[in-house]
């Protein structure tokens, strides 16, 4: 099958092929190549090709299809019937292995239509952490309690002339370092839980990067700069263009190279 041209571009929209419906209800619908791409976080060039259905302008095959499904979701048309005709017009040589999940596109690439719904997320490691501190106030109300009966049960005196609070305050202090104990622990847990990531971009590219509370860092198309994050690890990172990224996890750099499908990655990353 050969490649589609401008020419024979012109000839299927014509028939009614899927880039001429996408053109038709953006047109109906009165809304700008702009204002869908700014809504469906797909760069306006790539949405311009699959009306144009000129492939060569587009990325890989799945990652096209799921522009292709979530436009025509955007558009109000059917997805199903738009991806058999994608499918049918997209040229066998540029075709990886076969796609059949019309929803997969949308989950890995994470720059398609914005979901709205199951956003809450119970995070374990949070539910693990707040009942440590529930745990913590508990053991240490009783030391406050303890220490406040052996008080009044003492001799008053001068020297010994000190409040269950003050007492309870001074024994979690440690006697060589001067810092409190118990908040120690609460620090150095809040420290493990978080890690910084610094993305930085020479070009234009889509970058998605989610954290372990499913927490949204970064989504869709992003500028040159430089943009420091910060979340729960582990991260689930896609990019779609891994020649114009570059990506430091804790101040260390990330070898994208390693993670790479035809310039484009998706993997998750710890520390």
């Amino acid at each position: 099958m050969e490649m589609t041209t401008p020419s024979s571009n012109t000839q299927s929209n014509t028939q009614g092929s899927f880039g001429a419906m996408l053109q038709q209800a953006r047109k109906t619908k009165q809304v700008s190549l702009e204002e869908a791409a700014a809504e469906l976080f797909i760069l306006k060039r790539h949405l311009k090709a699959l009306e144009d259905e000129n492939f060569a302008d587009l990325p890989q095959a799945a990652f096209a299809r799921g522009f292709a499904i979530n436009y025509a979701k955007f558009l109000g048309l059917d997805p199903v019937k738009i991806a058999s005709s994608f499918d049918a017009a997209y040229p066998n040589e540029l075709k990886p292995s076969s796609v059949n999940n019309i929803d997969t596109p949308l989950r890995p690439m994470g720059t398609l239509q914005r979901d709205t719904h199951n956003r809450i997320r119970f995070n374990p490691l949070l539910i693990i952490a707040v009942i440590g501190v529930i745990i913590l106030a508990i053991f240490l109300f009783r030391m406050v309690s303890n220490a406040s009966k052996e008080n009044t049960q003492a001799p008053t005196n001068a020297v010994e002339d000190i409040s269950a609070l003050e007492q309870a305050q001074g024994a979690a202090i440690d006697s060589e370092t001067g810092v409190g104990a118990a908040g120690s622990a609460l620090n150095i847990g809040a420290a493990s839980s978080t890690a910084t990531l610094e993305v930085m971009l020479s070009d234009e590219a889509v970058v998605v990067i989610t954290d372990a509370s499913g927490s949204n860092l970064m989504n869709g198309a992003q500028s040159t700069g430089s943009y420091k994050l910060s979340g729960i690890p582990p991260f689930n990172v896609q990019i779609d263009n891994i020649d114009n990224v570059s990506l430091m996890l804790n101040q260390e750099a990330v070898a994208l190279e390693a993670y790479a499908t035809d310039k484009q990655a998706s993997f998750e990353l710890a520390p």
